[in-house]
């Protein structure tokens, strides 16, 4: 009793620790996650069967990102670039997450299909040029902590050598993206077994994650029994969790040398 006023003190010190405390378990963390999505505008693949439904999944999928619907992952960034361009190496545009933020899927659909027409072909794929591209951002926006998740929707087939020469599977270079973060996942979508194949048993990688779906799977994402069409995005609870098995898929670390 000879010490009242340590003890007042103290008890005010723990009383506003606990309220702070409270306070700061009540925020929402702030989002992590920054997301590239590469397109590929090639003419293989635009003129292809599945273009037009990767548009159409490609809206849906930023739209359900963006908002957070069923728990996805909200990204604090987003850029979207195509996979190549009119000669090997060639940069591209990456359009930031301002361009696509408060739109509806239909909205966001119409804005694919405005940067990437299909009038306007890439007569070359260039995952290498894209990929290097992707670190330069990580880097130039001090990224480099953060969890890094790369889409890239295409058919998979290589049609620029590598710089050691290689046209093959082994000539596109991860290891200087794995220097950029811990957690970095690649997913391949619209690919064939055969190449998705290639891309999770050939690529020479020891931190990046590749994840590959086939275009035929990913095309059941519109069935109805999975996509409501009578029913807005925030209540296609089934296409959702289509997205988390198909797509958003935790992938396991595999070393390829």
């Amino acid at each position: 009793m000879r010490h009242p006023q340590p003890i007042r003190l103290l008890a005010a010190v723990c009383g506003i620790l606990l309220m702070s405390g409270c306070s700061y378990f009540n925020e929402k963390p702030q989002p992590r996650l920054v997301m590239f999505v590469g397109l590929d505008v090639s003419g293989s693949f635009v003129q292809g069967k599945y273009f037009d439904d990767s548009i159409d999944f490609l809206a849906n999928y930023l739209y359900g990102h963006l908002n957070g619907l069923d728990d996805l992952e909200v990204p604090s960034a987003v850029f979207v670039g195509s996979l190549g361009g009119a000669k090997a190496g060639q940069p591209k545009a990456f359009y930031p997450i301002e361009t696509f933020q408060n739109k509806s899927v239909a909205e966001i659909a119409a804005k694919l299909r405005e940067l990437f027409p299909k009038n306007k072909l890439d007569p070359y794929t260039d995952f290498n040029a894209f990929l290097e591209q992707v670190g330069e951002v990580v880097k130039d926006r001090k990224m480099i902590l953060k969890p890094i998740s790369v889409v890239m929707v295409s058919d998979g087939m290589i049609d620029v050598p590598g710089k050691n020469g290689r046209h093959d599977y082994r000539s596109i270079d991860l290891y200087p993206m794995e220097k950029l973060s811990r957690n970095i996942t690649l997913r391949l979508l619209y690919t064939s077994p055969e190449v998705g194949k290639k891309w999770e048993d050939q690529i020479p990688r020891r931190r990046v994650k590749i994840w590959t779906q086939d275009a035929e799977v990913m095309a059941t994402w519109k069935d109805p029994k999975i996509y409501l069409p009578d029913q807005p995005i925030e209540k296609q609870d089934k296409f959702l969790n289509w997205i988390k098995n198909n797509v958003d898929f935790s992938v396991r670390m595999k070393r390829v040398d």
